[in-house]
């Protein structure tokens, strides 16, 4: 299976309370951050990153937030490139993905479909190109987007993304929303007619039949841990699969859990326990419900699965007083030594069929020395238990990109590419490590 390091990027100075007087979206308070911790957040972010592709890990996973403190990463590209550039620079083979930009708050796709298509090329094409609709707080409010429109700008976005990837001519778009002209974006994606796609979601029977009919991954970005929501949200995908005549092949679906690790479960909890409770406390449970699905933002159907399961309200309403042992019980993080990990995560990953695993190894205020310790952990002890779940069914990830340097005959190895080859050993490395605060 494929294992990647998924990172939103926190403020990780919030004051004590926070939830209790304000919320983390919209309207949250910026008289609350200090400059120098700001920037402290922020490179830790991408040296984390690196740090992850440097330890072996598949692949690097952001997203995109704005106008919120639980992650200030308003366009994942940046970091993402940055990233890009450091692995070619080190021969690293790591899938970059963005997952993604919001299709449904976008006054402006081609940019989208042009900032994909450059982070492609520079990768080498290692891009996976993630299609979320966008979340309410975020499309709704803070862009001002009809809650209405949202899933039909996504769709026509979306539409007019893999168009301009792939037309090999000059076209004009006339849609309801968008109007160009002439369609001609320089540069294409290298992965031809177009980068995996993932498509994040919720877990609706539309959202679902959607990426089956079109053969695209299902991105589950679950807060709630596979404990909960397991049976309800994987059941009924790999249920309409059969329906639509699609194979069970794991690597249609990707999945995202809170993971943290330490030499023994009791030294996990002393060294995890406050900044995960700060993680759901502050971050996410401090979003309103109300925030989350704005009236006309969710299809009917969708709403009928909140209502049935809780929904927001609910979700976020046990985030915002969570203690560490709901957390660890409920495997809405699964913390412990890399032996209790690697088994809890093993029997979820086989029960419910997942091929792709995005772990998150930093949260809330974990300071980066702690962070960079769950990455090694992680990437030393209980990745290789992950790795061979899948082998003896002989599945292909076909959602997996194609770029592999010049064994893939995509691109050549670093070391050919133009002046880096003239640079003396180390000198690359050093480089980048200069530019993500001088630790490895």
């Amino acid at each position: 299976m494929k294992v990647s390091l998924f990172e939103q990027v926190p403020y990780r100075f919030m004051p004590p309370r926070f939830e209790e007087q304000h919320t983390s979206v919209v309207t949250a308070p910026y008289d609350i951050v200090e400059p120098e911790r700001m920037q402290e957040s922020l490179v830790s972010a991408y040296a984390e990153l690196l740090h992850g592709a440097r330890s072996g890990l598949d692949g690097i996973c952001v997203t995109e937030h704005s106008q919120s403190s639980y992650d200030i990463s308003p366009n994942p590209t940046l970091l993402a490139s940055a990233v890009a550039c450091a692995a070619q620079a080190e021969g690293l083979d790591v899938a970059i993905s963005v997952l993604g930009r919001s299709l449904g708050k976008t006054r402006e796709p081609l940019k989208i479909a042009e900032e994909y298509a450059l982070l492609d090329c520079i990768s080498g094409g290692r891009l996976i190109a993630g299609f979320p609709v966008g979340l309410s707080y975020d499309a709704n409010l803070n862009a001002s987007i009809p809650a209405i429109e949202t899933r039909e700008r996504y769709r026509e976005h979306r539409e007019l993304i893999l168009k301009a990837w792939s037309e090999p001519r000059p076209f004009p778009w006339n849609g309801r929303f968008e109007k160009y002209g002439q369609v001609n974006i320089w540069p294409r994606p290298i992965q031809q007619p177009h980068p995996p796609i993932w498509i994040p979601g919720s877990g609706s029977a539309g959202t679902l039949r959607d990426i089956l009919q079109r053969d695209y991954a299902f991105v589950y970005l679950s807060w709630d841990g596979p404990k909960l929501v397991g049976r309800q949200v994987f059941d009924r995908y790999w249920d309409l699969a059969e329906q639509m005549g699609r194979d069970l092949n794991p690597y249609r679906l990707a999945f995202l859990q809170v993971v943290a690790v330490s030499e023994t479960d009791e030294r996990a909890e002393r060294e995890y326990a406050e900044h995960l409770q700060a993680h759901y406390r502050s971050g996410l449970g401090a979003i309103p419900a109300t925030a989350m699905a704005v009236p006309g933002y969710a299809e009917p159907a969708a709403i009928e699965g909140m209502l049935r399961s809780g929904g927001h309200r609910g979700m976020l309403a046990r985030m915002k007083t969570a203690t560490y042992r709901e957390i660890v019980d409920s495997q809405v993080a699964i913390v412990g030594s890399p032996a209790t990990v690697a088994d809890q995560i093993e029997a979820f990953v086989r029960e419910f069929r997942i091929g792709n695993l995005l772990v998150m190894l930093q949260n809330g205020s974990m300071p980066r020395d702690l962070t960079e310790k769950n990455i090694s952990l992680f990437a030393a002890e209980v990745l290789p238990r992950l790795r061979p779940i899948w082998d003896a069914e002989g599945w292909e990830n076909h959602w997996w990109p194609r770029g592999r340097g010049a064994a893939g005959g995509l691109v050549a190895p670093a070391a050919s590419m133009g002046a880096a080859a003239a640079v003396p050993d180390g000198a690359v490395g050093a480089g980048a490590e200069a530019a993500f605060g001088g630790r490895a």
